[in-house]
């Protein structure tokens, strides 16, 4: 089993999060007093809005309201699919570092 450095990675999910949210790579950059638990609720909180924002979308359209096209719907539909998607592989992943650690001899 290789070597995971957790801070190159969360580094690497900072500057993704900025790029995505169009900031610079510079913005990425955490705060000391910043801790993990805290960017976990900042991302579940963000998929959360992300499905929201869709499912409202598509109520309008559904609805009938002409500002609102297929293309527009089914775009932002994908994205809150994806952003769950990416939520439950990281769930994944913590869940089993967790057992793994657990798993581990005194």
């Amino acid at each position: 089993m290789s070597e995971i450095d957790v801070n190159q990675i969360l580094s690497q999910m900072r500057a993704l999060r900025a790029t995505a949210q169009g900031q610079g790579p510079e913005a990425a950059a955490a705060t000391p007093g910043q801790n993990f638990g805290d960017l976990l609720k900042q991302s579940i909180d963000k998929v959360n809005e992300t499905q929201t924002n869709a499912g409202e979308l598509r109520d309008r359209f559904v609805a009938g309201d002409p500002d609102v096209d297929l293309t527009r719907v089914m775009v932002e539909l994908q994205k809150a699919s994806l952003s769950f998607e990416a939520m439950t592989q990281v769930r994944n992943k913590l869940v089993n570092a967790y057992q793994d650690i657990m798993n581990m001899p005194i």
